[in-house]
């Protein structure tokens, strides 16, 4: 039996990955997307959502979510992916619309509704998960585990301290984190091991299928950032990670711990701490990537890329 997963994200390039990876695979069973504001806001993560999936022929619905954090200012990641967030023009304009049921409904309903636990994959901030346990507490029963990527073990990407998917929502992730749910967590620490450099960008192109392309052509835009502020040889596939990790766990190696997000006002707001000694006395309640095989993930993303258009 297939593995029932709803995704929660803000498309984005990265995210775009994450989407064909999922919709490739065998694995998964794709119950619905659920679109949250995030790299290029709500309106831009939406549309992208539905041009990614009507591209790739995949009949799944998509609900809009929450278009802001739960306290705090906008920020966005258009920097990086460009100010619609999906320079894909080969993608073009979507056929279809997102469902008239919100995101935040659509999760409650369909946890309450289902006989067998659900995983959560987020990418983006987690203010729709947070907003939904609040309103619904009884649902987290029926989630299987919550795999997002968002935080870091050591130094943030959008402040020194926080990595942008925290710093987006803090108090959401907080509510994420406090919740008795299991949890794994992909942070720049593992995921800025995932780097696109141009040999992996040609293995897509070499699979020559439009997908190949078309991704390849997407991780060659979104490296700019990257060679500039970090001397990477390629673009980071951050989001990605979590749909590896569900398909072969084994591609990366984690540790468990207790983390939190620093949620007060200050050079450290959105960070996220990560206690591995159990200072504090709390219960260990995430599993943290540490360490990714980056040729094992590209091999996969390949394999996946070749089985779509």
């Amino acid at each position: 039996m297939n593995l029932p997963i709803i995704m929660d994200c803000d498309p984005g390039i990265d995210d775009a990955f994450s989407l064909a990876m999922a919709v490739a695979s065998d694995e998964l069973e794709i119950l619905g997307i659920t679109t949250t504001y995030g790299n290029v806001g709500l309106p831009h993560t939406t549309t992208n959502a539905l041009r990614i999936l009507d591209w790739l022929g995949a009949d799944i619905p998509v609900y809009r979510g929450i278009d802001r954090a739960l306290l705090g200012t906008l920020v966005d990641a258009s920097e990086y992916h460009g100010a619609t967030g999906l320079e894909a023009p080969e993608m073009g304009s979507p056929s279809s619309v997102p469902h008239t049921i919100d995101a935040v409904s659509f999760l409650i309903s369909t946890l309450r509704a289902t006989t067998r636990k659900i995983t959560i994959v987020a990418s983006g901030p987690l203010t729709n998960l947070a907003v939904m346990l609040r309103l619904a507490p009884d649902v987290a029963s029926k989630i299987e585990r919550i795999v997002f990527m968002g935080g870091s073990t050591d130094y943030g990407n959008d402040s020194p301290a926080a990595e942008f998917n925290m710093l987006c929502d803090p108090h959401a992730a907080q509510i994420i984190l406090n919740a008795d749910i299991p949890k794994t967590m992909f942070g720049l620490n593992v995921t800025h091991q995932v780097i696109a450099t141009p040999a992996r960008v040609q293995a897509m192109r070499n699979i020559g299928n439009e997908s190949g392309r078309v991704f390849a052509d997407m991780s060659v835009f979104f490296e700019k950032v990257y060679r500039e502020r970090y001397d990477f040889d390629g673009s980071a596939l951050h989001d990605p990670c979590t749909v590896a990790w569900l398909l072969q766990p084994e591609l990366f190696e984690t540790r468990e711990m207790r983390v939190d997000v620093e949620t007060n006002s200050g050079l450290s707001y959105g960070r996220t701490v990560h206690d591995i000694w159990d200072i504090a006395g709390k219960d260990f309640h995430t599993e943290v990537a540490i360490r990714a095989d980056a040729e094992g993930f590209f091999a996969l993303l390949t394999r996946l890329l070749a089985k779509l258009r």
